[in-house]
């Protein structure tokens, strides 16, 4: 059995879960494989779910023998891995509203734009290459739905992807709802990966795709997704002539480090003001809440303990797409300040509970005798709950801080690059997560440990001059 790994998330016309049985999938990329396998006379073929980006590493891991999902043909992915011949021809193109088909005809005029793509691609490394030359600002996505819908509503001025995915999209949505310009801005290839030391196979490979280009079976195969045209015709010529022009070794991993070190320094900076102005937002609100529940009304203090209890029992992640994503038809918030927003409110939920717990800590006797000598709640507050207060909550504060830092790295999937998700491209791009995942760890320590420290010589401080009664 030959075993194959692909991302069912990408849908058709790649790899997608069979409407009529979800246990299978289909696609061009599913046939391709099934005829791979015939052709190294394989009983059949397998599918291994692995998210996209992942599919070099879990190659070379062994969780399968050849990896087909859309995959491109890049300079690193030739360098690290055994890569085949490529079978299936992309343009890299663009889509724009349909006000704008007359005024955007490249990326040159997309300067101080917003240019939509999925991460970790070499349309994302075009448009990297383009923000220093034209000015445009890329846009990374982690699925190729959501930059096409946002297109439509103004969150981003143009998207950069496959031809494939383009159309296919438009027919989603309408063949009104956008226009894919007809200049291609680059050409691809898709090819299948297999492990550095997997050549051998990898070659067999390559005979059967050469026979299933002359035999007619791949073009079949494709005809049959509706993604055949003349330029696949021209690219499988070129092919059985040997006239294909593999793509060159990637500078060394050395120089793409220090290429990418100022790359991870920005996001390390989105990364920590994300989370200052979160917490920030957090501490606000969470006073309020524990005020609420501690001094409020009866229905004050129902409604905050609804609040806390329904952001604490719901995940971030959906708070995260519906502040985003759902209140886009009443407000288009920018990706930025819906991270702060979503980050901070469920944040805010735990702060609550923080401060409630640390005011009913000091003890009732103190508050009981502050009374008796005249003192109002709001002096009782100022002088002898909060500063007792401000002692037990400093240490879980901080723990909580330390958690926004590492949580932030789910402000990627509404579009925030932060240093995970950059981390994530970085990894994708030299194929290996050893030096990314280090310099990443390295990120957030020096971002964490700081604070840590911090919170200990103010506990030390203010908790050497506060004394219960």
């Amino acid at each position: 059995m030959l075993v194959w790994g692909g991302d069912a998330a990408g849908g058709a016309p790649f790899v997608e879960a069979d409407p009529a049985n979800p246990s299978r999938v289909r696609g061009f990329d599913v046939e391709v494989a099934e005829r791979i396998a015939r052709g190294l006379g394989r009983r059949s073929a397998r599918f291994v779910q692995v998210q996209w980006s992942s599919i070099d590493q879990s190659v070379e891991r062994g969780d399968f023998e050849i990896g087909l999902s859309g995959v491109e043909d890049t300079p690193t992915r030739r360098a690290r891995h055994a890569v085949t011949l490529p079978y299936f021809e992309f343009r890299e193109v663009l889509a724009v509203r349909p006000a704008d088909r007359d005024r955007i005809r490249s990326l040159a005029d997309l300067r101080g734009r917003r240019v939509a793509t999925l991460g970790a691609t070499i349309a994302y490394d075009m448009l990297l290459a383009a923000r220093d030359s034209t000015g445009l600002l890329p846009v990374s996505y982690d699925d190729d739905v959501h930059p096409y819908t946002d297109l439509m509503s103004g969150r981003v001025d143009a998207v950069l992807l496959d031809h494939i995915i383009a159309q296919r999209a438009l027919r989603r949505l309408g063949g009104t709802a956008f226009v894919i310009l007809a200049h291609e801005v680059a050409t691809g290839h898709y090819v299948g990966v297999l492990a550095r030391a997997d050549s051998v196979l990898r070659d067999s490979v390559d005979a059967v795709l050469r026979e299933a280009m002359r035999d007619g079976s791949l073009e079949q195969i494709l005809r049959r997704w509706n993604v055949w045209d003349e330029s696949q015709g021209v690219l499988f010529e070129r092919v059985l002539r040997g006239g294909v022009a593999t793509q060159p070794a990637g500078p060394p991993v050395a120089e793409r480090v220090i290429a990418y070190l100022p790359s991870l320094a920005r996001a390390a900076g989105v990364t920590l003001a994300v989370s200052v102005l979160s917490m920030a937002l957090a501490v606000i609100v969470g006073l309020a809440l524990a005020s609420a529940r501690v001094y409020g009304a009866a229905w004050l203090r129902v409604v905050a303990a609804i609040y806390v209890e329904v952001v604490r029992g719901t995940p971030l992640l959906l708070q995260l797409f519906v502040i985003y994503y759902g209140l886009s038809g009443v407000v288009r918030l920018p990706a930025f300040l819906a991270a702060v927003l979503a980050l901070g409110l469920n944040y805010a939920a735990y702060e609550a509970e923080i401060y409630r717990g640390a005011l009913q800590a000091v003890a009732r006797a103190q508050l009981e005798a502050a009374r008796t000598l005249g003192f109002s709640e709001m002096q009782i507050l100022r002088l002898i709950r909060g500063p007792q207060a401000l002692r037990y909550a400093l240490a879980p504060m901080t723990n909580d801080f330390v958690a926004l830092l590492k949580d932030s790295a789910l402000v990627s999937v509404i579009t925030v690059v932060e240093l995970t998700k950059q981390t994530a491209i970085f990894a994708t791009n030299v194929g290996s997560w050893v030096i990314p995942g280090l310099l990443c760890a390295i990120a957030y320590l020096a971002m964490s440990l700081p604070l840590a420290r911090l919170a200990r010589r103010l506990e030390r401080h203010w908790g050497g001059g506060v004394h219960p009664a």
